[in-house]
């Protein structure tokens, strides 16, 4: 019993080194993602074009100038003498027109500036969106292998219980219900390494989707790491962070400043506007009154011009009453995000605390479920124990195992998923995590 127990040590040992030979860590899948994650490279495209908004709203506030030039064939005819002649003018003017006074010019400029900062907010939550799903990808890969190494060495401890049975049965110091149940184990943990198989292809692709790559051995945690708990160690304050620093928070912000600058931009209609004009023009046309001799006129005129809206059917109004609502569903979207960031601060943080809880007790299961599976080989061997008591001891230090290191996968995600939650996740996060693989 001592040299299976070996040989299933030796078993996991293997599948570890073979899954560390040439692996790659967290921080180079992240690296990997950003560079080829589809939906960022959106995010990162929708970015560019919303930065632009702030040189389209500086441009209402900058004079504009234009060239305009014709050319036309006329007719003349005089009716007193029957005569006519047709013959060409031709004109160009050059046109500067510089904004004195445009409310709602001055108002779309500051909106401006706000969808440039929002189109960056934007971008930058794709960005830590993208963290998390790399996070997460990289832990259920680990996780799928976990799996697959637990259901290897149970396969292979129940296939050598099974086969010491039958050897125990010819000899008759077992019954042929040991030889049944220890088949009926091996069997059942055969089914079980094809299903993790499965499994942990099906994460090693949702990796590759990711980064591009199919993905190599991954490094896993060190054995026996610590995990560390949230700093502060109070609810409260990460509750409060995330109301006021979450990046969707401040997306929302954004956009509910912006859409509280929309109504000021749509009651700015109802003003008058005032532009400082100046033009200079040439015309060039054959006189009628002068014998068809040609003429060559330069003209210049520089003034202000006022505009004043009178009616215009009741559409600036309508617009005003559209921006409103439009206002307040900004709020209330502010609302909802400010609430549903803190309910994920507060799920998060209670994550990692019971997550560490978790850890500590499958570590102290992990202990005695050892000592049991020892026990009770040794009871067997002395003729105290059954067959299946083995059997049942095996398949709980596998299963006690599996969530061990599936709780300290959870815990560390949680870790930052809280980060997240407080709008304070960033690359030193993954650099941290990282420091953690073996």
């Amino acid at each position: 019993m001592k040299r299976l127990a070996g040989r299933v040590a030796v078993t996991m040992a293997v599948a570890l080194m073979a899954g560390q030979a040439a692996a790659a860590d967290l921080e180079q899948v992240y690296r990997e993602a950003l560079a080829y994650d589809a939906a960022l490279a959106a995010a990162r495209a929708s970015a560019e074009a919303g930065r632009e908004k702030l040189p389209q709203g500086r441009a209402g506030l900058l004079p504009s100038l234009n060239l305009t030039g014709n050319t036309n064939w006329n007719e003349a005819e005089y009716r007193t003498t029957g005569r006519s002649q047709g013959y060409n003018s031709n004109g160009w003017q050059v046109q500067l027109t510089q904004p004195l006074f445009r409310w709602q010019n001055w108002v779309q400029y500051k909106q401006g500036e706000m969808q440039a900062a929002l189109a960056d907010a934007q971008y930058q939550l794709a960005r830590q969106d993208l963290t998390l799903r790399a996070s997460q990808a990289y832990f259920d890969v680990l996780g799928a292998q976990d799996v697959l190494a637990a259901a290897q060495a149970l396969n292979e401890a129940n296939t050598q219980q099974l086969a010491l049975a039958k050897k125990s049965f010819e000899v008759g110091t077992v019954t042929i219900t040991d030889v049944h149940e220890a088949q009926s184990r091996a069997d059942l943990s055969s089914a079980q390494v094809i299903a993790a198989e499965s499994d942990l292809a099906v994460k090693r692709h949702a990796l590759l989707v990711l980064t591009g790559k199919e993905p190599d051995a991954l490094k896993g945690l060190r054995k026996g790491v610590a995990l560390s708990r949230p700093e502060p160690a109070d609810i409260q304050s990460w509750v409060a962070a995330a109301e006021t620093s979450n990046l969707s928070v401040q997306a929302n912000q954004l956009v509910s400043e912006i859409a509280t600058r929309e109504v000021e931009r749509n009651r700015a209609g109802h003003l008058p506007t005032v532009d400082l004009v100046a033009s200079h023009g040439n015309t060039t046309s054959a006189n009628a009154f002068a014998g068809f001799a040609k003429t060559d006129l330069d003209t210049t005129v520089v003034g202000v011009q006022l505009a004043m809206p009178l009616f215009q059917g009741g559409a600036t109004s309508s617009r005003v009453r559209e921006a409103s609502a439009l206002r307040e569903k900004a709020v209330s979207d502010l609302d909802n995000a400010r609430r549903t960031s803190a309910q994920n601060a507060r799920q998060a943080y209670l994550g990692v605390t019971s997550g560490l809880a978790q850890v500590k007790a499958f570590e102290a299961a992990q202990v005695s479920s050892r000592s049991a599976l020892d026990a009770n080989k040794l009871g067997y061997e002395v003729g105290v124990r059954i067959n299946i008591d083995v059997l049942n001891a095996q398949s709980q230090l596998f299963d006690t195992q599996q969530k061990l290191a599936k709780a300290r996968y959870d815990t560390l995600m949680a870790q930052l998923k809280l980060k997240a939650a407080a709008g304070t996740l960033g690359d030193e996060d993954i650099k941290a995590i990282n420091a953690l693989l073996d």
